[in-house]
């Protein structure tokens, strides 16, 4: 059984599948929608390239039940308790994902997380609209993007000293702040918001804001409440091993709701990205089906955002920050997270697609860099190592 029906939970359903299992698949999805892919939901979506984003899977011809609309509730050793029931498993994927945080207030608030959600927001879009986007974060930025397209009047409030702070840190995240203003935007750096309410926000440090549309873009957490009371560990997510194990035998847990050991990094990560949805249930299933598999990626995120294509891999705690080239005058740049040894840890692009393909694979391969040479974007990457 999955229960889940996102990209995560497909994949699970597919990768089952192709190692060989042939008994009985339930998918459950809470939505009333077949499963569709979220990344296009803040890009093409909100700007009016497509309509639908659904996962191309033919559930049929792999003889999987999908029940959609249902909702779990609890889960005890070899039983799901559900919205239609108790539902009993041999083995489970938990694959729930993540849901959106809101902000205090009687205000009306839009989220993005869902299709439905996406298609609300873009109907609301048109000349003159005032947007008021709380969090310049991954979210932020790509719907502040599509607005001002539509021709909204954008303001972006940032709690933060920079935007993408909590992702990157302050000096990784102001690269992107002249993007803003660029693109017309009005982006309010420092400014917490106290409530939502009728017309706009009230921020902390006094006054308010006027606005005809909300966004709350403060971040997701792992839907993981309907656990709460059952015999399995979670923190921050549900707790899984390197394998994607969770506590509970023949249970494992793949996607945002997962917090996996990573032997790479030595830590317990969470990764909210689609790449992580794609590829863990390889594992998952392998786990399930008894192999001994393991999850040790180099994370990896993309974003489009004001016309740049921004690219992430890795995982840069702890690391020091080195510049490729020069953020504030060069057209294109990455920056680059170092070990104490001179590894790289993970690095950030903006429109240079070859570093982050040769970075990712540095990252992977745990080779030490020349961080002279590392400076100078006219080296490729690649020819940094040292041998």
């Amino acid at each position: 059984m999955v229960v889940g029906a996102g990209l995560a939970g497909v994949r699970s359903v597919e990768a089952l599948r192709a190692r060989g299992y042939q008994g009985s698949i339930t998918l459950i999805g809470e939505e009333p929608h077949r499963p569709y892919d979220r990344p296009p939901l803040s890009k093409a979506v909100l700007l009016g390239e497509s309509d639908s984003t659904k996962v191309e899977s033919d559930l049929d011809a792999m003889n999987v039940t999908l029940r959609t609309g249902v909702a779990a509730k609890g889960l005890r050793d070899g039983v799901l308790e559900t919205t239609e029931g108790e539902i009993p498993y041999d083995g489970l994927v938990l694959a729930t994902g993540a849901v959106p945080v809101r902000l205090r207030g009687e205000g009306d608030q839009h989220v993005l997380r869902t299709i439905d959600d996406a298609l609300a927001l873009r109907a609301l879009f048109a000349p003159g609209v005032r947007l008021a986007v709380v969090g310049a974060g991954w979210i932020g930025a790509e719907v502040a993007t599509a607005a001002r397209r539509a021709g909204c009047e954008v303001v972006v409030v940032e709690a933060g000293d920079s935007p993408l702070s909590v992702a990157l840190g302050p000096e990784a995240g102001r690269y992107t702040a002249p993007w803003y203003a660029e693109a017309g935007i009005d982006l309010r750096l420092g400014e917490r918001v106290a409530s939502v309410d009728p017309g706009g926000l009230t921020l902390a440090g006094g006054g308010t804001l006027e606005a005809d549309v909300v966004l709350a873009g403060v971040g997701v957490r792992p839907s993981v409440d309907w656990l709460t009371g059952s015999e399995i560990a979670v923190e921050d997510g549900v707790v899984a091993d390197e394998h994607l194990a969770t506590s509970l035998p023949g249970v494992v847990a793949v996607g945002d709701c997962a917090a996996w050991w990573s032997r790479r990094f030595a830590t317990r990560l969470r990764v909210e990205h689609w790449d992580t949805a794609l590829n863990a249930p390889e594992v998952a299933a392998a786990t399930l089906l008894g192999e001994n598999a393991v999850y040790d990626p180099v994370p990896y995120f993309w974003s489009e955002q004001f016309r740049h294509m921004v690219q992430y891999a890795g995982y840069h705690v702890g690391a020091r920050l080195v510049r490729r080239g020069d953020p504030e005058r060069d057209a294109t740049w990455t920056l680059c997270w170092l070990t104490d040894d001179d590894r790289l840890a993970a690095l950030l692009t903006v429109d240079r697609p070859r570093d982050l393909v040769q970075g990712r694979r540095i990252v992977e391969s745990g080779q030490r860099l020349d961080v002279r040479r590392v400076t100078d974007s006219s080296v490729a990457l690649r020819d940094c190592t040292v041998t």
